[in-house]
């Protein structure tokens, strides 16, 4: 959520970042609706000191003026009134404001979709093969490791199933990723839930942007986790984190439910875009004057990452119109899939600033007896596991079918091929 502060300040800059972004939030609506709001609040607070002057006057009185009693009578009216109307008026400034996404930051690119992101990095050759490689659905099933036909008869289309060594071959890199994050890169391993609360969801901003997109059980009021980001921001909901807490960060191991609705009839073959799939996600709390930093540090962790499964990789920084609701900058990290012909998307680092501290109530005391500050949010994918066990499958496939196995894979895998 944005400071309201900040509208005031300058809503010309707020009106300009969020048409940059392709959205249609009435900016001028809220600046009315906070005027509004104040005026309502300014004369309830005269009418309630009013009302508190004459009660002493009252109250040290005699005798009790009856010409005092009637306008206590009408000012207490008046204070409801007016108690109501900011109800009201409240609730459709905080509609609003839920709707607002994140300002962009000032290194972001102009640009409408995802057509106009900039490629920072990119590898000058890629890895050459003496035949024609396949898709990643075609390996699986040579190999018996992939399985869509059943899985579309368990839960209908966009789902997958996963046997003997392709199974074991996806444990390996959830493994492999969580190690990594907790023994080289100092991240919190953490165990969440799979289903949340409505203002755990709200307080990432995953509610009520992407609604439709979550899968939700009514009787409970509960949403299924499209990543462990929604639980890991309501983790400190509501919290003040003491001096010296700072900085948190925390990886998290998930499977990830989306309906992908605004998806449909885009990649429906094999497993890159599904309802259901494995992700290790990263995530930290840290001061405002750490955060670029943060995110320059996550970027370099998921490149580590490429690297060492010796799979190609792109760094792409997205522009206005294609960042995340939440975010103010986001990287993306593609792997290259021979098979497919194609980048994946493998993570997306982002920085949202404070934005989903405000709408979680997350703060932090910079020192002892300190104002409480909010903190600033940062979150990365470390890895997609569905996608990166595409570009496993295809950048290490052979010529008599078989899949090698990566080197830093295989104490968890326990063989070094599948054939």
């Amino acid at each position: 959520m944005l400071d309201i502060e900040l509208i005031r300040d300058d809503p010309d800059h707020v009106l300009r970042a969020v048409q940059e972004r392709g959205d249609d939030v009435d900016v001028r609506r809220i600046l009315d609706l906070d005027e509004r709001r104040r005026a309502l609040v300014h004369e309830s607070g005269e009418l309630r000191a009013r009302r508190n002057e004459v009660s002493r006057q009252i109250g040290a009185s005699k005798r009790k003026p009856p010409e005092l009693i009637e306008e206590m009578r009408r000012v207490g009216g008046r204070i409801k009134e007016l108690d109501e109307q900011t109800r009201v008026v409240e609730d459709q400034l905080g509609g609003l404001l839920i709707a607002l996404p994140n300002i962009p930051g000032d290194d972001v690119p102009l640009g409408a979709d995802e057509s106009e992101n900039v490629v920072l990095r990119s590898p000058e050759d890629l890895p050459k093969f003496d035949f024609e490689p396949a898709p990643h659905w075609e390996i699986g099933e040579r190999l018996n490791i992939i399985d869509l036909p059943r899985a579309a008869k368990l839960a209908g289309s966009r789902f997958y199933v996963l046997k003997r060594k392709g199974a074991r071959l996806q444990r390996a890199l959830i493994s492999w990723m969580l190690d990594t994050h907790a023994r080289d890169y100092g991240y919190e391993e953490m165990y969440l839930p799979d289903l949340v609360s409505t203002d755990a969801a709200v307080g990432s901003g995953q509610l009520p942007k992407f609604e439709d997109n979550m899968y939700h059980d009514d009787e409970d009021e509960l949403w299924l986790v499209p990543t462990a980001e929604v639980p890991l921001t309501g983790f400190h909901a509501g919290e003040i984190l003491e001096p010296g807490a700072l900085p948190l960060n925390y990886a998290a191991h998930t499977p990830c439910f989306r309906r992908e609705r605004a998806a449909a009839g885009r990649d429906t073959r094999g497993i890159k875009r599904v309802h259901q799939f494995e992700k290790v996600e990263m995530y930290k709390l840290v001061e405002p004057e750490r955060s670029d930093a943060e995110l320059e540090t996550m970027l370099a962790q998921v490149e580590d990452m490429c690297v060492r499964l010796g799979i190609p990789h792109r760094v792409k920084l997205l522009c206005a119109g294609d960042l995340g609701f939440a975010a103010a900058m986001t990287y993306d990290i593609e792997m290259w899939a021979p098979g497919c012909g194609e980048w994946l998307e493998v993570s997306s680092c982002s920085t949202c600033g404070d934005f989903q501290a405000r709408r979680a109530n997350i703060r932090y005391r910079p020192g002892p007896g300190a104002r409480p500050r909010f903190v600033h949010t940062l979150n990365g994918s470390g890895l997609g596991v569905a996608r990166t066990l595409i570009a496993v499958l295809e950048n290490y496939q052979q010529a008599d079918g078989s899949v090698v196995v990566p080197d830093v894979l295989r104490p968890y895998t326990g063989f070094d091929v599948i054939e």
